[in-house]
């Protein structure tokens, strides 16, 4: 094993890791799963539980997957996927910087995952183990659209902002 498959697997288990331990917490931590379902329709999805739950299977899933080193690029394309949608429901508003709640860390994070599609698992990989890699521009390809694609499916069938509201309080309208 050479210093590219180390830093693979390295890759590997800090991003897949992190995935499972935020898909755990959004299941277990804080206000559980009903409260993540609330946050989640809070940014505008409907069926707030419904995605609390996919979820919780999508990031602890594409986390073990992307640790063991199993069908890299799908699991890459999960995370990639629940990162954009995290990035434009709850961070892109915020501008940049992690530190007021903006994309910084979602884009590391899918940059990651996108880099693992692009170059593999590495050989201390159950991929490799099993001779099933798929590297280079399908790899990437594969994260990128597929990730891309399911944020799209995912924003096209529950995404349904509230109205903006007014000095009011009430619903604002266009008149014309």
């Amino acid at each position: 094993m050479d210093a590219a498959d180390t830093a693979l697997a390295l890759l590997r288990l800090v991003v897949g890791g992190t995935m499972i331990a935020h898909g755990v917490n959004h299941w277990i931590g804080g206000g559980r799963i009903a409260g993540t379902g609330r946050w989640f329709a809070s940014l505008g999805l409907r069926n707030g539980v419904l995605q609390a739950w996919l979820s919780v299977l999508t990031e602890v899933g594409a986390g073990a997957l992307l640790v063991l080193g199993l069908l890299t690029p799908f699991a890459a394309a999960a995370v990639v996927s629940v990162m954009l949608v995290a990035g434009l429901l709850a961070h892109r508003s915020n501008g940049f910087f992690v530190f007021k709640d903006g994309y910084e860390y979602v884009l590391v994070l899918a940059t990651a995952a996108l880099a693992l599609g692009l170059l593999g698992p590495g050989w201390l990989s159950l991929d490799h183990a099993a001779d099933i890699e798929i590297t280079g521009w399908a790899g990437g390809g594969i994260a990128l659209i597929l990730g891309a694609l399911a944020t799209a499916a995912l924003l096209a069938v529950f995404y349904r902002p509230a109205p903006a509201q007014n000095e009011t309080g009430t619903a604002a309208t266009e008149v014309g």
